[in-house]
């Protein structure tokens, strides 16, 4: 999966408009594939990170017990 314009990106809650911890998800996608794209919003045309719905929970639940 490329970073397809088609795609609709959310940004984290935990990402700041001062350029923090800047992290986008494209929720809608998971439904239709399983799959969940993650890309660093300052820079959208970069790489994008493609994981399961299940690590991506994965990935929230960490987030969310972490000291960040």
């Amino acid at each position: 999966m490329t970073n397809s314009p088609t795609l609709r990106w959310v940004k984290s809650s935990y990402s700041t408009q001062n350029g923090g911890a800047c992290v986008e998800w494209a929720p809608s996608n998971t439904s239709a594939t399983g799959i969940v794209p993650v890309r660093d919003s300052k820079n959208p045309d970069g790489p994008m990170l493609n994981v399961s719905a299940t690590a991506f929970a994965g990935l929230v639940t960490l987030a969310r017990s972490a000291n960040l």
